[in-house]
């Protein structure tokens, strides 16, 4: 039988070829198969599955339509194969390319049974147990094409948006309760608010994808598997505050997100109307994620902080009000704006409204994505759905919010996933990144490493930050060799590069080491306690 092949690309922009079958394939609708394309599957062999399926379709002679979706966050189970049947889409996974043949035999492309059938994805429990909003179309749309999103809901917020005045979209932003999803957790319509108040001829809206956290991955999987939705927020974003131009600052290290991108952009057509958006990738400095940072490198120096007032959102980029927020912000906001601020102000607790996709990472069983309404609990997180330690041994500590996170025992895994209950035990929830530690871990070491990682990423222009690291990665290092006497100073320096600092990445890197030597004092061989 003769074959014609069809080119189709991953989110990354890695391309695949598949069959089209002549004659009586052709009568017949195709069936679809999704297989991911976003760096997670890649790194676990996704094209080598799109490459055994399409030689197996080719050797059989099957028409086959290839979907290069983004990943359901369900990480161990990558590449999960999905099929489109009568009766939903079917998951398979893992699948390796030595799977592929025995799928096809077993009559995958109908839901057949085999032992890597999982079922209906959106019935698998891991899944189904979530409350996804933000990432509602990860891994559900083809992240290449604008008519997949709006046909699953995407534009309705835009919208809604362009028939309100200004003060009513933000109006309903600060109902709804949305706080930034960065890590800063400050109120997104009050930022807003600011930036619409101010009087300026050009305003700018600022995406800040520069996700550097140890553990973190929602905004690459947002921006790489629905990029549609954070062009939506930023537009409507810019409808709000009477901004006409927006910039995405994506880190270097995230091509595939890049790539994503630039392509919605090119195909978004009259989708975002008069607001214009470009894509900048970052040079690889951590504290560029620090907004004032991130707007000396968008406009062309080195990635240095700003000394505040003036704030970003009197005067940001080029001088210009400024609305900076996060990837996983702008994606919330056109379902505030579709369904409503008081269908996501319902969702949490306490101040701390709507979802948060959390990212479980490190020693953990089941690492993904979970997005679910504040008000879990962190062990609920960790077992119910991070199924404790892959190791099998018992977990001892975890680390939330990213490398300059504190670490929490055991002891209070019964904290609730809530900014202010973080907050009172000296912890913070930051972008949602969990890393676990199972009990093999040494505490003053991660602690030695929070210093040695601010020495590395500081930007230099402070002294507590920028040698109080140094010392303090000598100073631990002096404890560790048995001169416990060092611990107090260790404290002292603390102190002051919190006290000290001109921005978060000096203030907040005495949070792991602290919260460290109050919960683990004997990795430090401290036997006051």
């Amino acid at each position: 039988m003769k074959v014609e092949t069809m080119t189709t690309e991953s989110a990354g922009g890695s391309a695949s070829t598949l069959p089209l079958a002549r004659g009586a394939g052709k009568s017949i609708a195709r069936t679809t198969i999704f297989v991911p394309g976003d760096a997670a599957a890649l790194a676990l062999g996704a094209d080598a599955v799109v490459a055994a399926i399409a030689a197996e379709a080719a050797r059989q002679g099957i028409s086959l339509r290839l979907v290069r979706n983004g990943t359901r966050g369900m990480v161990w189970l990558e590449p999960l194969v999905e099929v489109a049947t009568a009766q939903g889409r079917i998951a398979y996974g893992p699948v390796a390319a030595a799977d592929v043949p025995g799928l096809f035999a077993a009559g995958f492309m109908t839901g057949g049974a085999h032992p890597k059938c999982l079922g209906p994805t959106d019935e698998i429990p891991w899944l189904a147990r979530q409350q996804r909003l933000a990432c509602r179309r990860i891994g559900v749309v083809d992240p290449r094409s604008l008519a997949d999103y709006v046909a699953r809901g995407g534009g309705e917020g835009l919208r809604r948006a362009r028939a309100m005045a200004p003060a009513a979209i933000v109006d309903a932003v600060t109902g709804s309760g949305l706080r930034g999803r960065g890590g800063a957790a400050f109120p997104a319509g009050i930022k807003w608010r600011t930036v619409l108040a101010a009087p300026a001829a050009q305003k700018y809206i600022v995406c800040n994808a520069d996700e550097g956290d140890s553990g973190t991955f929602s905004d690459r999987m947002l921006m790489e598997g629905d990029p549609y939705c954070l062009l939506e927020g930023m537009a409507i974003a810019g409808l709000a505050v009477g901004a006409s131009q927006g910039y995405i600052y994506v880190r270097s290290e995230y091509p595939h997100a890049v790539a994503a991108l630039d392509a919605a952009l090119e195909d978004a057509g009259d989708f975002l109307g008069d607001f214009k958006l470009e894509v900048r990738k970052g040079a690889g400095s951590y504290v560029c994620g620090e907004e004032t940072a991130l707007l000396e490198s968008l406009e062309g120096r080195r990635g240095i902080v700003r000394a505040k007032p003036p704030l970003p959102a009197i005067s940001g980029l080029f001088g210009r009000p400024t609305v900076i927020n996060n990837v996983i912000t702008f994606a919330s906001v056109p379902d505030i704006l579709a369904q409503g601020a008081a269908a996501y102000r319902d969702l949490g607790c306490g101040r701390s409204r709507g979802t948060l996709p959390f990212q479980l990472a490190g020693n953990i069983k089941y690492g993904g994505l979970v997005e679910v309404p504040f008000g879990l609990s962190l062990r609920e997180l960790l077992y119910d759905f991070g199924g404790g330690s892959r190791s099998g041994r018992p977990l001892r500590a975890v680390q939330v919010g990213g490398p300059l996170g504190a670490y929490l025992p055991a002891a209070q895994f019964d904290t609730l996933l809530d900014y202010e209950a973080f907050a009172t035990i000296g912890a913070g929830l930051g972008h949602g990144g969990i890393v676990a530690f199972d009990d093999s871990v040494d505490l003053a070491q991660q602690a030695r490493y929070a210093m040695k990682f601010c020495a590395i990423e500081s930007c230099g222009k402070c002294t507590p930050c920028r040698i109080g690291s140094t010392r303090g990665v000598e100073v631990i290092d002096r404890i560790r060799a048995g001169d416990t006497r060092q611990i107090e100073l260790l404290q002292e320096l603390c102190e002051t590069m919190t006290q000290g600092s001109l921005c978060a990445m000096g203030s907040m890197t005495p949070i792991p080491v602290i919260s460290a030597l109050r919960h683990f004092p004997e990795d430090f061989g401290d036997k006051r306690t």
